[in-house]
């Protein structure tokens, strides 16, 4: 058998492996992001799509058709969940939805693959951790980041305190969407007042727009956080995750729409920042210019006393600060005793570095189905996808109520703002209840 033949045989039989060792998985939520997710899952031969559920007929047929199979189809994700064939369910819905579909899911037995941001509000981010450890279920929350090889060396490298000590760490989501965004469309009749309803869901009733639904719908606050949730949290939990952080202290968040025009409500430019105590983290979201924010154009920057760590979509490099001089001028006798602590000799040996990788969501789904055979914790359980989304959805509450507010994360309130509080959850529309 010569290389070629074993490779191609080598591949067959990771895609037709016994049917015993397959993850029976349902699919809830087919277009864009659910349609990545699923496409994901279809690396591996032992992930088996038996069931799929979206509001769209279009999307299912699309699903259907890659699914290497030939999969239940469901308009209601209760249906679903109900199917005893499903043993595993991954969930892609918009972001006002994920709460009760990951509740039913694990109250219906099913392992749950998430989306990030794994919740709209703090609320009901708590009652899934809690729901989750009552069940026990296995949770994989959707920020793949957690699961790519050369992010799990930046974390290791960081761990050997070569930057010395980090004071920043930010992220950046430049595009330009001037001037006219997403447009102005006006309320209208809905395609099918059904469905506009069940696309709703527990969200207030309002008339149908069309900005409001597909990827438009995450610059309305019924349904998302904006950038600040959706690109801002992959980019909090890599630094949390790289610096060993929690909860911050206190966050300020301000912005505005400063040059689109458009019937979005929320901002178009926006910075955040967090206060840790001994470090500042940053979320920088400019949707009006594509200039690179970062001095490098990268998406992330911890920055310490002997050198700053730039994190990509597809590497990190470390580059040096200069020389001590540079960092400590005159060198007062605080000076040299600063240099002290921060050790300079390190900065002496410390050389750029630059190591390629790749972010893709398929390794997150390797370590979903392992874990889903192993009942093992997987790279972002669900405490982790909390912690992180929590924290970018107060920051999107001070952006609303333009205030810098002071944060218990252990009991998940504002404490110098009681105001602020109303918008750690909201009150469902009937008949929808969180279980």
């Amino acid at each position: 058998m010569n290389r070629r033949q074993f490779a191609m045989t080598a591949l067959s039989y990771s895609r037709v492996m016994g049917a015993n060792d397959r993850v029976q998985m349902g699919f809830i939520g087919l277009g864009n992001r659910g349609d990545q997710v699923h496409e994901g899952f279809l690396e591996y031969g032992d992930s088996r799509t038996v069931a799929i559920c979206d509001l769209r007929e279009d999307y299912l047929d699309f699903a259907s058709t890659k699914s290497r199979s030939t999969p239940k189809r469901y308009a209601d994700y209760r249906k679903l969940l109900e199917d005893k064939d499903v043993e595993a369910v991954a969930i892609a819905s918009p972001d006002h939805w994920h709460a009760l579909m990951f509740v039913d899911a694990c109250r219906a037995g099913k392992d749950v693959y998430v989306e990030k941001p794994l919740s709209l509000t703090v609320s009901e981010g708590r009652r899934m951790v809690q729901v989750a450890g009552e069940t026990k279920r296995v949770v994989q929350v959707g920020i793949q980041r957690r699961s790519s090889k050369f992010l799990m060396e930046a974390v290791e490298y960081l761990k050997t305190g070569a930057l010395g000590k980090i004071s920043v760490a930010r992220g950046f989501h430049v595009q330009n969407e001037a001037p006219n965004g997403i447009g102005n469309a006006a309320d209208g009749v809905a395609p099918s007042a059904e469905q506009w309803d069940k696309w709703l869901g527990p969200a207030p009733k309002v008339p149908y727009n069309r900005n409001r639904t597909f990827y438009n719908f995450r610059w309305f606050y019924d349904y998302s956080g904006g950038q600040i949730t959706n690109f801002g949290v992959h980019y909090m939990d890599m630094l949390r995750w790289a610096l060993g952080k929690g909860t911050p202290k206190a966050v300020v968040a301000i912005g505005g729409k400063y040059g689109v025009n458009d019937n979005r409500e929320i901002p178009d430019t926006c910075e955040v920042h967090w206060d840790f105590g001994d470090m500042m983290m940053g979320f920088v979201q400019y949707n009006a210019n594509a200039a690179p924010a970062s001095l490098r154009g990268a998406e992330m920057e911890i920055r310490g006393t002997l050198g700053t760590m730039y994190i990509y979509s597809n590497k990190w490099e470390v580059v040096p600060e200069k020389t001590t001089e540079v960092l400590f001028g005159a060198r007062t006798p605080l000076d040299r005793a600063s240099e002290k602590a921060y050790n300079p000799s390190k900065k002496a040996t410390l050389e750029a570095k630059v190591v390629n990788g790749t972010t893709s969501t398929p390794p997150h789904c390797r370590n979903f189905l392992d874990c889903v055979k192993s009942r093992a914790r997987t790279n972002c359980p669900i405490e982790e996808g909390h912690t992180s989304t929590a924290n970018t959805v107060i920051a999107h509450i001070s952006l609303r109520t333009r205030s810098l507010l002071e944060w218990d994360g252990k009991a998940e309130r504002f404490t110098n703002n009681e105001a602020a509080n109303r918008y750690l959850g909201y009150k469902y529309r009937a008949p929808y209840k969180l279980g």
